[in-house]
């Protein structure tokens, strides 16, 4: 698994994330793999409707880079679940950089 972190309320990427997403298609060409997950997720400082949309365009915008990195789209599957499944739970409203996040888990 691959985590790419975001700024508050953006998606685009930074530098690091695209050092890591280069990462990820690289170590797919050399693992067995039948699908790549790529999730994206946000903090609770938004509401839970805008936080579903953030978390998409997270998950594409990562997924696009892989795809320039060489890794087919038809294996992708990308999914955005909003402020769901944090990684350090927090109260509503709470800006938390951990939960703002893209997973890239390879199957």
């Amino acid at each position: 698994t691959y985590l790419v972190f975001f700024d508050w309320d953006r998606a685009d990427l930074t530098d690091r994330a695209r050092q890591i997403i280069g990462e990820a298609a690289e170590a797919s060409r050399h693992v067995q793999y039948t699908r790549i997950e790529v999730n994206g997720y946000t903090d609770r400082s938004g509401t839970p409707q805008y936080n579903v949309r953030l978390s998409i365009r997270r998950a594409n915008n990562v997924a696009a880079e892989l795809v320039r990195d060489g890794v087919p789209r038809n294996v992708i599957d990308i999914h955005g679940y909003g402020e769901t499944h944090p990684l350090v739970p927090t109260a509503p409203g709470v800006r938390e950089p951990q939960n703002r996040r893209v997973e890239i888990i390879l199957h």
